[in-house]
């Protein structure tokens, strides 16, 4: 996934169900009339429509006369439920006789669905771990049934991990995500990197290609950044607020901290002994004045202030796309200082970068419902949106009025298109929607064109080529919400986020190792070997749905 905002701005959705809210999902979702298990669902049919062809899409074939009238539920209050009015919704409503009436919440409202039976046809979410989506099989349809039935072309589009990934205990699989990406997509070179540690191009330069990779490297690249370059901060990092930033996992990944231990189990990677050498030499920099106390204050916005003036020297960066706009900002006003991708710290005991995307677990999960009128032509919708002719709409448009395909496969969106997208973003949402409307959308089709991403991350996405492991085997392995175990992770994390500030702000070296013996002694006394036996059989479970050994 990128782990970007998708087109939507994923930073700061309330995506996460309380446990309030969750308590009152899964008491709906067992009982009510919301669709309970004794339900499967209305049949539809086809006698007169259409015969299923698993060689053709059924909205190809489906000749229903009227409009099929679907209601589509998005959990999400930002959710854009304009209909049939720009290109890209225009064209579905037209290609599969349709009319979505989209409905728009949050965790409140759809508590209600569930405990008043009023269920949309379709339902979207964004966290397949909640409540609701683990007891999906009480209110929603099996998607291959559904395909066996009405679409078997649907087979042809969906991602088979991916539909292995999100089958339930009963075996079945209920929802189907946007920017799953499958080892296929990794292996692909499609799905571009996301994390990077940058330099300024004209501080790089001015100090003869300095190296970063040793810990002795590193300390004394910022010492000299900070005696040549005193108006700039040494170095910056994401915001860490009430995460770690990129100093968390994603240094991890740079330094290729390993995602299991030597027997395929869970393995401690905040605890993990290069991680770890790394901090100390973090916590040695900030000792030498290389690291601020500002950036462990900055909040999101701040941080993106810095960046758009160039005034770290040098940063690790999670989620380039992100920060795309903020980076060729700075790039246009300063041609020659942009910021480059450089190998940065590496790892002490010779262990390559494992650099994460997106996985397959991915973003919005989509669902149709028990309730739904006509199941045939929902199936025929999520085929469409995942087929070639849905991803080239919802990303471009249409061919010779958006965008134009060159022989080798690029796209380009046409001069019109492209100057409003650059220009009158308000007007392009409106009337184009392209990049907005991303229900099952993915990451490959961003590699089709060069408009996709801002030319300042270009570099940095070519310098993470070959860097990148999908952290699959990790997906999903928390302790399922509402147990002690899962309290106790909650109290764990906020702990380790506190603690790792801690230790890259110590006075000394007896400081720094006071604050990691203060956070192994809170793992003791809050359960983290029982975590971490869930954490191993979640992570078996993993490998088995992926068919790895």
């Amino acid at each position: 996934m990128l782990k970007m905002n998708k087109a939507f701005g994923k930073t700061g959705l309330k995506v996460g169900t309380a446990l309030l809210a969750a308590a009152l999902v899964v008491t709906g979702c067992g009982g009510g009339s919301g669709g309970g298990s004794k339900s499967s669902g209305k049949e539809v049919s086809l006698e007169g429509r259409y015969t299923p062809d698993p060689e053709k899409p059924a909205w190809q074939l489906d000749t229903k006369e009227e409009t099929t009238d679907l209601t589509w539920y998005v959990n999400a209050d930002w959710w854009n439920t304009d209909f049939g009015n720009d290109v890209v919704t225009k064209k579905i409503k037209e290609d599969l006789n349709i009319n979505i009436k989209f409905i728009k919440g949050d965790d409140t409202k759809l508590n209600t669905f569930f405990a008043g039976g009023d269920m949309p046809d379709i339902l979207t979410t964004f966290d397949n771990n909640s409540p609701a989506a683990q007891k999906a099989a009480t209110w929603a349809l099996p998607l291959t049934e559904l395909a066996e039935k009405y679409d078997p072309y649907f087979n042809k589009v969906a991602a088979q991990d991916t539909l292995n990934w999100f089958q339930l205990k009963d075996g079945k699989t209920y929802g189907y995500p946007n920017y799953s990406n499958t080892q296929e997509d990794y292996d692909s070179g499609n799905i571009p990197a996301k994390t990077a540690f940058v330099i300024r191009k004209d501080v790089y330069e001015a100090l003869g290609q300095p190296s970063f990779a040793t810990p002795d490297d590193f300390k004394n690249s910022m010492q000299q950044i900070k005696a040549k370059f005193p108006e700039l901060f040494p170095f910056g990092f994401n915001s860490i607020g009430t995460g770690t930033g990129s100093l968390g996992d994603v240094l991890q990944d740079f330094i290729g901290v390993p995602l299991e231990d030597a027997n395929g189990g869970f393995y401690d990677r905040n605890l993990d002994e290069d991680y770890l050498t790394w901090l100390k030499t973090l916590n040695q920099s900030y000792r030498d004045g290389a690291i601020s106390d500002d950036s462990f204050a900055d909040d999101g916005p701040a941080f993106e202030e810095k960046v758009k003036s160039g005034k770290y020297a040098t940063m690790l960066l999670d989620g380039t796309p992100q920060q795309g706009g903020n980076l060729q900002i700075f790039l246009s006003a300063n041609p020659g200082k942009e910021y480059i991708a450089i190998d940065g710290p590496q790892s002490t005991v010779g262990n390559q970068p494992t650099l994460n995307q997106s996985g397959i677990s991915g973003w919005m999960v989509s669902f149709i419902t028990k309730k739904c009128k006509d199941p045939a032509k929902a199936i025929q919708v999520f085929t469409y949106l995942l087929s070639e002719e849905g991803q080239m709409l919802m990303n471009y448009g249409i061919e010779g009025e958006t965008y134009t395909k060159a022989a080798d496969g690029s796209v380009q969106f046409t001069p019109e298109v492209k100057d409003l997208q650059l220009n009158n973003a308000d007007k392009f949402k409106k009337d184009y929607r392209m990049g907005e409307f991303m229900f099952f959308g993915h990451d490959r089709h961003k590699a089709l064109s060069a408009d996709a991403f801002p030319e300042a991350i270009k570099q940095m996405q070519e310098w993470g080529k070959g860097k990148m492991k999908p952290h699959f085997i990790l997906e999903n392995t928390n302790p399922d919400q509402g147990t002690q175990e899962a309290r106790a992770l909650t109290a764990i994390n906020t702990q380790w986020s506190t603690s790792l500030v801690s230790m890259i702000r110590s006075k000394s070296d007896d400081e720094f190792n006071n604050n990691l013996s203060i956070y192994k002694k809170f793992l003791e006394d809050n359960n983290w070997s029982k975590i971490v036996e869930i954490r191993s059989e979640k992570m078996k479970q993993n490998k088995e749905k992926l068919g790895m050994k």
